[in-house]
């Protein structure tokens, strides 16, 4: 069996199309991460904020909190 040869212009079309058809898988993939940690972030704000109406601290309390921790990681 005679086996067909194929052209180095037929490589670089099958190529180009995987590589359009990865691009749009990546998009996709990125726009649906990006989706759901926005989502995470909501959440994170609406508990956080909850948290602090139910809290008997003021809100001078929390932030220095906050702060200090972020200082202490340093």
């Amino acid at each position: 069996m005679a086996r067909r040869v194929v052209s180095l212009d037929e490589k670089i079309e099958k190529a180009e199309a995987a590589v359009i058809s990865a691009k749009e898988k990546y998009d996709k993939a990125l726009d649906e991460l990006e989706k759901l940690v926005t989502k995470r972030k909501q959440l994170n704000d609406k508990r956080l904020l909850e948290a602090y109406h139910t809290s008997e601290r003021t809100i001078d309390e929390i932030i220095e909190f906050l702060r200090a921790g972020k200082k202490r990681n340093q």
